[in-house]
């Protein structure tokens, strides 16, 4: 499977919660970091774990997905019941259609708020 389909099934597997199908394509000694939370998760049971211990109430909504050979980027959108919307740029590296290696930077939506010295030159999103 090509590195971006890969991407692609893991976010699809994930909001379907097919914990063993996103198992399938996460390696057993794939590393995972968090650099905004500055956790770091190694190994694909502990990958797979934090995903399915997640509280419920969120979905997974695809927004692009780049790729240059092995090397693919995800943006996703994660609206949580009562919580509010994340955003996540994932940057993955792929070898031999298993993920090898990741870092995620999740966000709250519009959780930076703007300096007031920069109003004059932008519009709220």
């Amino acid at each position: 499977m090509e590195s971006s389909k890969v991407v692609e099934a893991l976010w699809d597997r994930i909001q379907a919660r097919d914990w063993d199908g996103v198992a399938g394509l996460v390696a057993e000694d794939a590393v995972v970091e968090w650099p905004v939370s500055a956790e770091r998760i190694v190994g694909r049971e502990n990958y797979v774990a934090v995903n399915r211990e997640y509280p419920e109430g969120w979905a997974i909504r695809v927004l692009r997905i780049v790729a240059d050979g092995d090397e693919v980027v995800s943006e996703v959108e994660v609206p949580h019941e009562g919580v509010g919307v994340f955003r996540a740029a994932s940057f993955w590296t792929v070898r031999d259609g298993l993920i090898v290696r990741g870092r995620e930077y999740w966000t709250a939506y519009g959780a930076d708020p703007s300096p007031e010295w920069r109003v004059p030159f932008v519009e709220a999103m």
